[in-house]
């Protein structure tokens, strides 16, 4: 059986599921949290208009992209961090941690500088009406100035989850939403003599809770008494380069992967964009909703890239494949029954998105899509956390690769945009590749996960494959 999980009791996997929960949960809160910006973002512009939805959709599209990539990037720093643990390397605990900080900070400002340099092209190739476009170009100029924020946070992120502390995390992200709320509706209607933005205000927004999410969380963690024997500041010292070349090589491959993901859904934004704001609108909705029950696999998936770590780091193969596989029944186990709630509550979501019928009722079909594919999304996202912990990062990165640009895009732009296969299916063409993609991506992944974990417990057992 995968993973030998059948050699193993119930009380033995019982006793995991609890460890990787434990782990899982304030993270995923916080991911929650982090998340439900957006979340918030699309329903408080959706309540002010379709254009304004479609603006935010837009803006949030090259954001999430640049984002989410550069997260990835950083995500190196969890097994880093978990195999200095993992071996008891204090030292290089202590000196790649206080790296991280001024990691997260260059990729910061080589993000958000990429946003800014992308406005003007994007102006150009973007065929929507001219107010539209300058809310666009709005949202991605606030939330730029919020990136290097963004990625200091996501290296105490990575610092504090590898200690087993995550709470702090889910505290601050918390506090985050809540300040992000106001700040969304007093930007959006110009209040208390700020500008009125519009849709466009929500990008500021976001911007601003990047900086409160850093800074709160930098001090949660140099003051709280948890932290007090791995002070990160005290380690702190000039940019060591040559570290930064390690981090780089292990997390390229990993923001490469994160970035196929999330671009194959930011680039059918874009290419989708000339059929019209509802459909543009309708898009960002359900794709918006579906980010947010992701959250479940993606907190197991980070949970099991620093529990795997931490046993790989100390030569425990044995243990590191038996997490993998209780993790991937935790992450199958919520995917299941997010599908049942998608399939149920279509309706209902997609009222909380828009009150224009005609949103409702193509995402209430585009729902159905997303119900499809939690399972094989769910595996794909935690096999890949798994095989992060081993520092296997290459071969997840190609399959990412395959599945995402080649099937997902490519047959997406066939099925949608063409009638080379079938006749124009538009935005379902899009989402019936979507599908087939994450499917693809899910059953080699496992597979591989299977396969590399196999043969690391072997080695160390003397056996030769």
């Amino acid at each position: 059986m995968l993973f030998e999980l059948n050699r193993a009791s119930r009380a033995e996997i019982l006793a995991e599921a609890r460890q990787i929960a434990g782990l899982a949960l304030p993270m995923m809160v916080a991911q929650i949290a982090q998340v439900a910006t957006s979340f918030v973002d699309t329903v408080m512009a959706g309540r002010v208009g379709t254009d304004d939805l479609a603006a935010v959709s837009l803006g949030a599209s090259v954001f999430i992209t640049a984002y989410v990539t550069l997260m990835g990037v950083v995500a190196a720093l969890n097994p880093i961090l978990s195999h200095h643990l993992g071996s008891r390397d204090q030292r290089a605990f202590s000196h790649d941690a206080a790296q991280g900080l001024w990691f997260g900070l260059i990729l910061g400002i080589v993000g958000g500088g990429l946003m800014l340099a992308l406005e003007a092209p994007l102006r150009h190739w973007l065929h929507l009406p001219p107010d539209v476009t300058d809310k666009v170009m709005l949202f991605i100029t606030g939330a730029a100035i919020g990136m290097p924020a963004a990625m200091i946070h996501r290296a105490l992120h990575a610092y504090a989850s590898s200690l087993g502390h995550p709470k702090a995390i889910m505290v601050v992200s918390l506090l985050a939403l809540a300040l992000n709320v106001p700040l969304n509706y007093i930007l959006i209607h110009g209040l208390f003599g700020m500008p009125k933005m519009g849709g466009a205000g929500c990008g500021w927004a976001t911007g601003i809770a990047f900086w409160f999410n850093c800074l709160a969380l930098l001090a949660y963690v140099s003051w709280h008494r948890n932290f007090r024997g791995h002070r990160i500041l005290s380690g702190l010292a000039a940019p060591d380069w040559r570290r930064f070349l390690a981090f780089l090589k292990l997390g390229v491959p990993i923001g490469l992967s994160f970035f196929v993901e999330v671009s194959l859904f930011s680039f059918i934004a874009l290419l989708i964009a000339e059929l019209g704001t509802v459909v543009v609108a309708t898009h960002q909705s359900v794709l918006n909703f579906s980010s947010l029950i992701y959250m479940l696999p993606q907190s197991v998936a980070t949970a099991l890239s620093v529990r795997v770590g931490h046993h790989a780091g100390a030569g425990d193969y044995k243990a590191a494949r038996f997490i993998s596989g209780v993790g991937m029944l935790m992450g199958l186990a919520m995917a299941g029954g997010a599908m049942l709630l998608v399939l149920v509550l279509r309706e209902p979501i997609m009222w909380m998105y828009s009150t224009d019928p005609r949103v409702i009722a193509m995402g209430t079909t585009l729902l159905l899509f997303a119900a499809v594919y939690q399972l094989t999304d769910a595996a794909q996202t935690v096999a890949s956390g798994a095989l992060r912990g081993y520092k296997l990062t290459a071969v997840p990165m190609l399959i990412h690769i395959t599945s995402f640009w080649m099937v997902g895009l490519g047959l997406g732009m066939l099925l949608g945009l063409t009638d080379w296969i079938v006749p124009r299916m538009g935005i379902y063409g899009f989402w019936t590749a979507l599908v087939i993609s994450l499917t693809v991506a899910g059953l080699l992944l496992t597979y591989y996960l299977a396969r590399a974990s196999h043969k690391r417990l072997h080695r160390d057992q003397g056996i030769l494959l």
